[in-house]
């Protein structure tokens, strides 16, 4: 039976007025109680469901824009391309250099995430290795939990040096560098507070220097920035 146009307009008039929508919002806009009308309209038109406040919320695929990790953050409520929770943390962990800590992954999702970290290690879909103060999650993948071991191990052992900077900065930068080497510290910097990290211009420069990644020019990145 063919979906009646009516619905799916007034579906596009209320996501118009509003990019995410809860099942009462769009109860109200369909003007329908039906769950299986409603997730039949949303079918039809392409949706996500939020992976944060218990999925309650909804939006339609075009909606978010998302970063380059497949993150869409509105006003607090996330959404991931990669679709769940879960699968949007296996994919973070599985495409880190040198793997997630739940410090890390709940910066960026703006979300603690330690009991889907327990279900992934527990099905076998992550691993994870006690380092320093922390655990570090990695790929299920032993090749390549190797690799991001190395990784982890290599940018822990430069953290000493730099030690009046805030440890996860330090390696936040550094990650994105290995990612970016051709970026300077403002590109850096800039790309690291769009995926919700709190990087300053300062830090990464000063990061730079340190580590003495390349000449950096001050004066273009601060412009870089505004």
């Amino acid at each position: 039976m063919p979906m009646h146009a009516e619905y799916l307009s007034a579906l596009q008039n209320l996501y118009r007025r509003k990019p995410v929508a809860v099942l009462e919002d769009l109860r109200r806009a369909l003007d329908t109680h039906s769950r299986t009308t409603i997730f039949r309209v949303l079918s039809v038109a392409g949706y996500l469901t939020s992976y944060s406040d218990a999925g309650r919320y909804y939006t339609l695929k075009p909606i978010p824009r998302f970063d380059s990790r497949g993150i869409w953050l509105y006003r607090g409520i996330g959404f991931s391309s990669h679709g769940t929770l879960r699968a949007t943390v296996t994919y973070l962990v599985e495409k880190s250099a040198a793997g997630q800590t739940h410090e890390e992954l709940q910066e960026l999702l703006q979300l603690r995430v330690h009991d889907t970290l327990r279900v992934l290690v527990r099905a076998q879909a992550l691993t994870r290795e006690r380092f320093e103060e922390a655990y570090v999650y990695l790929s299920s993948k032993p090749q390549v939990a190797s690799v991001q071991k190395a990784k982890r191990q290599q940018l822990a052992a430069a953290l000493p040096a730099a030690a009046q900077l805030e440890p996860s900065r330090v390696i936040d930068v550094l990650v994105d560098v290995i990612r970016h080497p051709k970026d300077d510290a403002g590109a850096v910097a800039s790309r690291l507070r769009a995926l919700g990290h709190s990087v300053t211009l300062d830090q990464a420069e000063a990061i730079f220097a340190r580590y003495a990644l390349k000449k950096t020019l001050r004066s273009r990145s601060r412009r870089s920035l505004r």
